[in-house]
Parts: C-alpha cells; structure tokens; sequence
C-alpha cells in the first residue's frame, strides 16, 4: 500500500514545505503561504491516515492469527466488527487519494444552462440546482450565488455559483457535462413524455494561483443594477458586472458583493478559471 500511496514522496514535500514555512519572509506573501499550509495540512492528513490504517491492518492480522490457532466465538465477532470498520475508514481514504490532484482541493465555480425544451428543460436545470445546493449544505460547503436567472414561467434560464470547502472541486469535476430528464411533462397538457437537456459545468476558482494573462483590450465590461435580494445599496448602485472575453466570446456575470471593483475582480477570476 505504501508502495502505491507514494508514501516517500509526500514524506519529501511536507519536510520541503515545513523548511519553506520556517524561512524568514515567509508570510510577506500572505495568499501564497495559506496555500502552502493548506497543502502542507492535507498531505500530513493523509500520511496520518495511513498510518493509522496500517496499524489497524496489522493488528487485524494479529488477532486473526491467534483465531487461527484458539478460536473463540467472541473474539470472532470482534474482528469482524473491527474488519467492517477498517474497511469503511479504507474507503474514505481511497476517495481522499483520489482526489489529491491539483486543482481538486480549490473551491468550484458551478454553471447550470438549460438546453432545447423551453419551459421543461428551464425546469429540469431548476431541479440540479437544488439537488446541487443540497447536496453541497450536507457537505457544510459555503454557497455563493453569484448570478441567477429565473425562467419565464418555472424554472430558470442559468445561474452561477462558487461552492467552498475541503475538496468541492474534486467532488464536483466529474459532474461536468449534459444532463438529460426523461417524463411525463407537467407542463404538457396531454401527458406527453418529454426529454429535457441541461449543461452542468464545473471550474476550479483561481485566485493568484494561476498564470493568466487578459489583455484589457479583449474585454467588454458592462455594470449594471443588481436585481434581486441584496439590500438597498445592492440595488440601487450600479455594482452588478458583466464581463465578455472577446476573442472566445465566453461571458461572466457577478452581482453579489457590495461594490463594483469586487464584482470586476470576481468576474476576471472566474474568466480565468474558465
């Protein structure tokens, strides 16, 4: 197992990272050191995890030894109890591993778009929204909506959200892509059976972390009035901002702080995610 965790590896980055940490200077670049303690914290995470699963795998053995040569029906049921549980704590940390890729313990940027359908399909983007929003409150991940359309009749036309916390893109990634809803319409008043398309896609939030550079020229920015809940200066200043990357045409939108520069700072992190 140790063999196939890089065991040695991480041993080697933590030591680098704890030198680092311990240099002068270390926190004249505050972002830059956060992100080092973080990764620092999740490798020693890991390592402790490990440990702790390699112990139990050999006391495990011992004990199944000792069944071997006197077994006894209580001490059976025992280690088939302290079986179940290793196993479950193994499954944990196999997801843990898995998810220890670059970008996996950065916040995610989720985007909903509804496709052909009109009203159905608008409905159908309204229900990954809240199957999102749910699932990331039982992850007790902080939700941020940064932008949300409601649809003409139900549903919505598209929404924007930063979800963050420990491993939210790495969670996420692999819900990128169409998603497609086969039913008996609501909306239809014959009953028909419909199929509705909705676009999910998922982006890691980059801050500083991230070597990207947008010539002011190939961007149009337009501020606007922010709608919705927000508050009286939220809805009575110009704060809301659209920005369009000219050269792909990939538009952001961002509404939910308090002012326009933040919003403009928002909107280029998250050009620069996508």
């Amino acid at each position: 197992m140790a063999t196939l965790f890089d065991l040695e590896t991480k041993q080697k980055t933590i030591q680098q990272n704890e030198e680092t940490m311990n240099q002068e200077g270390f926190w004249n670049d505050q972002k830059a050191a956060q992100k080092l303690i973080r990764e620092t914290n999740q490798l020693k995470k890991l390592l402790e995890t490990h440990a702790h699963l390699s112990r139990g795998l050999e006391e495990l053995s011992e004990g199944l030894s000792e069944l071997n040569a006197n077994f006894d029906e209580d001490m059976s049921e025992l280690l088939e109890e302290e079986y179940r549980s290793l196993m479950s704590q193994f499954e944990t940390f196999e997801i843990q591993v898995l998810l220890s890729g670059e970008y996996d313990n950065h916040n995610a940027i989720l985007e909903i778009h509804p496709g052909a359908g009109g009203t159905e399909a608008m409905d159908w983007a309204m229900m990954l929204y809240r199957m999102y929003m749910r699932w990331a409150e039982r992850h007790n991940y902080k939700i941020t909506v940064l932008d949300y359309q409601d649809g003409e009749e139900a549903g919505m036309k598209s929404c924007s959200v930063l979800i963050e916390g420990d491993l939210a893109y790495g969670y996420l990634k692999a819900e990128s892509g169409v998603h497609r809803l086969v039913r008996i319409s609501p909306f239809d008043s014959n009953a028909r059976r419909h199929t509705s398309f909705a676009s999910v896609e998922i982006m890691p939030q980059f801050e500083d972390d991230i070597e990207i550079e947008i010539d002011e020229k190939d961007i149009d920015v337009v501020t606007m009035r922010s709608s919705g809940a927000g508050g009286q200066h939220i809805n009575k200043t110009d704060s809301a901002v659209r920005m369009t990357h000219k050269p792909t045409g990939i538009v952001v939108f961002c509404q939910t702080q308090r002012s326009q520069l933040q919003n403009r700072e928002a909107c280029l992190n998250m050009l620069k995610s996508k």
